[in-house]
């Protein structure tokens, strides 16, 4: 993506636990099984609590086998404060009283040296809610330390030889982004929020299952003035401690030139001679710098390349083109294991239209260099990426525009023998806060797009600007979400229509229906918490469709307070379950209000619903506000619920393109497909709102 992306994360209300239980290391051992008397086991577990509420709390669970290869795992623990699972996702979690046992389910059991397994769960409490304090994997107490070593075989299994293009590439899968340090455009990798770069973050990193890593870097106020543009020592310095650090734990690394791209290169059209001795400066001393680094560090020639001011797509192509021969050149030629080393070339913009696929494919050509990968970035169908024109929901056309953008890289690249990186992948809405686009939509969007990515053989680097992996407490901030992506890595989950189950507190609970979307599985039966479902009973499937009955709904729904009453998991024969909340709500209730344009809030009761998107039109029927083709407002630019303040935001960018003296009427659509009108009205730089 092309400038600052917001390192702004979703509000939680959070209580933390006490310093001593809120990140508990524990550490695995060294006690043999009885297996062999060379067998190795060991094992090192990460427990975190990081969001509670009163009366409940999320846990995470990394594991860490340091032993030998495992297949199949159980985790035993006891809980000191009473707490209870409730409901659990990656591993199969039973109890006994204090006493807890999580084993592995169908894709993950397999767990090699050093390899780590993370699964998850809510639990219940009352009043402390302190961290177990000591695990067992196996039968084998976890201490950090391991016994009797099996001999090493005697060659190291394959991981892809970087000299085999192809192989490399698919040895990067998957890879991850250092987004938002090296690249960002302020005095250092911290000017944009993120901490500084460490190497346990490059650790935590690796133990959740990535092997590849792209630093994105920006070096134009880290260089002198030309003609040599000398790029500051101590910043290339830094650059390559971390890049020696992530090679020393076996990742392939990507570097590149990054937010250069639209700060100074883009003025190449008017400003050519310049900007090109620059580029080839800076990457003169960068190849200079890493030449004898190994042959699994790859450079990347430039980020979303773009120009300013060119006269048109001719002239882009030759510039870009010009661009990429020139890196090539500077790169081969300084030696070293330059000399063959993996050089990566983007599209313009890293688009996947086909006329930018073609004028990389003539630089392929004209370059006949055998060592060489394509990329491209891939953030999805646009009003679906950022919540706009109604594009609230993972459907056919959302669908259909990934596979098209594939389908076309594959056809010009991987058909041709020519391996092809996804340098980055997201949602644009990511830019705000993860919550722009509804969690069950965006769980639909990463399953198939790790599936689709691994049927068109295409190494896929996620866009991670430190919202997603928190890299002070090094814990995913949506483990359901990264289990959903990483389960794509090797296999299929399932799905359904939605995640959420809505049934009214003022009517009587009848059957609801969701549409499974099994993906190649099969539905397996469904869960609360620990207790299986009965069939014909609790639910009945028909073909593609699960339906809950009454008494279940019921039953589950307890005294049906406003909001997620149970939460259930349909599992299926491979990949990660799907949950489904089943929600108890009513119609909202929004009320009047006075305020101005820079500061307007709608006081809302919401009743257990939550606001999926909102219209806007004046009385004569056109559009009101921005994005004035469509009706439909882009989520979170224009209007944001507030779930904790109970109100609904109207944010400038909304009233600074609405006509003064016009009523609108907005139509805001909710996920249990209650719609509530409201009027507004701009008199200069006051607003009145009205339910009526």
């Amino acid at each position: 993506m092309t400038g600052l992306r917001s390192t702004t994360r979703r509000t939680r209300w959070r209580n933390g636990l006490l310093a001593s239980g809120l990140s508990v290391l524990l550490a695995a051992l060294g006690l043999t099984f009885a297996v062999s008397a060379q067998a190795a086991a060991g094992c090192r577990v990460v427990y975190t609590a990081p969001n509670q509420w009163p009366g409940g709390f999320t846990a995470n669970v990394a594991i860490t086998n340091l032993g030998d290869p495992l297949n199949g795992w159980s985790l035993t623990w006891t809980f000191p404060s009473g707490q209870q699972v409730t409901q659990a996702w990656n591993a199969n979690v039973t109890s006994s009283g204090a006493n807890v046992t999580a084993t592995n389910v169908s894709y993950n059991g397999a767990l090699a040296t050093n390899a780590t397994v993370s699964f998850g769960f809510n639990g219940s409490s009352t009043g402390a809610n302190t961290a177990p304090s000591s695990f067992a994997l196996n039968g084998v107490t976890c201490t950090g330390s391991v016994g009797p070593t099996t001999p090493p075989p005697t060659s190291p299994p394959p991981t892809g030889n970087p000299t085999d293009p192809a192989a490399a590439v698919a040895a990067m899968q998957p890879g991850w982004n250092l987004g938002n340090s090296f690249d960002a455009t302020g005095d250092g990798e911290t000017s944009w929020g993120n901490p500084r770069v460490t190497a346990q973050l490059l650790d935590n990193i690796k133990a959740q299952g990535f092997k590849s890593i792209r630093i994105p870097v920006t070096w134009g106020q880290h260089h002198g003035a030309a003609p040599n543009y000398t790029i500051n020592s101590t910043y290339l310095n830094r650059v390559k401690e971390v890049v020696d650090w992530a090679l020393a734990d076996d990742f392939y690394v990507m570097i590149n030139i990054h937010h250069d791209s639209w700060q100074w290169i883009a003025n190449m059209p008017s400003n050519r001679t310049t900007v090109l001795a620059r580029y080839n400066a800076i990457w003169t001393q960068v190849a200079s710098t890493f030449r004898n680094s190994s042959p699994k560090l790859v450079f990347e020639s430039v980020n979303e390349p773009q120009f300013t001011g060119s006269s048109g797509d001719a002239q882009n192509a030759t510039l870009l083109h010009e661009l990429n021969t020139s890196f090539h050149s500077i790169v081969r030629q300084s030696g070293g294991n330059n000399a063959t080393r993996l050089l990566v070339l983007p599209t313009l913009h890293t688009s996947s239209d086909q006329p930018r696929i073609d004028e990389l494919v003539a630089t392929f050509d004209a370059l006949d260099d055998p060592n060489l990968i394509a990329t491209y970035h891939f953030y999805g169908y646009w009003p679906f990426s950022v919540n706009v024109a109604g594009g609230t929901r993972f459907d056919a056309t959302v669908q259909k525009d990934l596979t098209d953008a594939f389908d076309r890289i594959h056809t010009a690249f991987t058909a041709r023998g020519i391996p092809v990186i996804l340098g980055e992948y997201g949602l644009l809405g990511f830019d705000r806060h993860t919550g722009t686009i509804q969690q069950g939509e965006k769980l639909k969007f990463f399953e198939f797009l790790g599936h689709y990515a691994r049927a068109r053989q295409i190494t896929t680097m996620w866009w991670d600007n430190g919202q997603h992996f928190n890299r002070n407490t090094h814990q995913w901030n949506d483990a359901e979400l990264f289990a959903q992506i990483k389960s794509s890595w090797t296999t299929r989950s399932g799905t359904a229509s939605s995640d959420q189950v809505f049934s009214a507190r003022a009517s009587a609970v009848t059957a609801k229906s969701l549409t499974l979307n099994l993906n190649g599985t099969s539905f397996v039966g469904l869960r609360h918490g620990n207790t299986d479902l009965v069939r014909g009973t609790d639910y009945t499937v028909s073909g593609d469709q699960l339906t809950l009955t009454a008494a279940a709904l019921t039953r589950l729904s307890g005294n049906r307070a406003y909001g997620t009453n149970a939460v259930l998991s349909a599992r299926f024969s491979q990949g990660v379950p799907w949950r489904i909340n089943l929600v108890t709500y009513d119609r909202p209730v929004l009320a009047n209000a006075t305020g101005t344009t820079g500061a307007f809030t709608i006081p809302t009761t919401f009743r257990g619903d939550q606001l999926a998107t909102m219209e806007a039109t004046y009385a004569d029927g056109s559009n009101a506000g921005p994005h004035n083709w469509t009706p439909f407002k882009e989520f979170d630019h224009t209007f944001a619920p507030n779930y904790t303040a109970n109100n609904i935001v109207l944010k400038p960018e909304f009233f600074a393109e609405v006509n003064d003296n016009s009523r609108v009427t907005l139509r805001f659509h909710f996920w249990s497909g209650e719609i509530v009108t409201y009027y507004v009205t701009k008199s200069g730089g006051n607003v009145t709102g009205t339910t009526s």
